[in-house]
């Protein structure tokens, strides 16, 4: 019956672990997406020094490379590749909690810096007109113009901020374009508070995962040991 149950977290942690693979390899794609589509010096130069592709690039081989570990360990039944396994999920969420906590106390600083950065990004679009294009995809995607308003953009408003224009039927001509008037920023605000409760629970989810992924690795390298299996290949 033990033998049964441990043979079933066996495969479990297997199916698991290949299944957050797959993860790791679609966050690793998302950040070559981002790498080659936007460009976040023209949004916010904060974050173009951060170069947030490359995070997601990163985090993407570590998801694939600990996942990897997972799998192979619970496959062969390596008591090395387990506690290194165990060990590395161990460190990454401690990461994880320090990161959500910094984020909880230094919420207003960061709002400021991130709004400072957007008005110092679209005075850069402003003077490099190859700069708007990233704009574009921004406010076409939360239909809003500027940071606070349109007239951030003087009087070098972008047809992103703009709506097609119907045709007057009574003498065929185009009424006055209608522009959003929106700034981005409380966009992005009502977006974040839209799905801050999704990203919560997926944060919660993603710690269960980790201390489950944890208590299975621990528990195999425990039968291992008993069973005298060592370091079985």
């Amino acid at each position: 019956m033990a033998q049964g149950c441990l043979k079933c977290l066996k495969y479990t942690m297997c199916v698991a672990n290949f299944l957050c693979f797959m993860c790791g390899v679609a966050v690793l794609s998302f950040g070559v997406y981002l790498m080659v589509k936007l460009n976040f010096a023209a949004l916010t130069p904060t974050l173009d020094r951060l170069n947030i592709p490359s995070m997601l690039l990163i985090s993407g081989i570590i998801i694939t490379c600990v996942s990897f570990l997972g799998f192979l360990g619970a496959l062969k039944e390596n008591r090395c590749l387990l506690m290194t396994f165990f060990l590395v999920l161990f460190i990454l969420m401690l990461v994880e909690l320090t990161a959500a906590c910094l984020m909880l106390i230094y919420e207003k600083e960061i709002g400021d810096i991130v709004t400072k950065d957007l008005k110092n990004g679209l005075e850069k679009a402003r003077q490099n007109d190859t700069k708007i294009s990233d704009w574009d995809l921004v406010q076409e995607t939360f239909k809003c113009c500027g940071v606070s308003n349109v007239s951030d953009w003087g009087n070098k408003i972008p047809m992103s901020c703009r709506t097609e224009a119907p045709v007057d039927s009574r003498n065929n001509t185009l009424k006055p374009e209608i522009k959003y008037k929106e700034g981005c920023l409380m966009k992005l605000k009502d977006w974040f508070e839209e799905n801050f409760l999704t990203t919560g629970i997926a944060v919660i989810i993603l710690c269960i995962i980790e201390v489950l992924g944890m208590c299975f690795a621990m528990t195999l390298f425990c039968h291992i040991s008993r069973s005298g299996l060592g370091y079985k290949l």
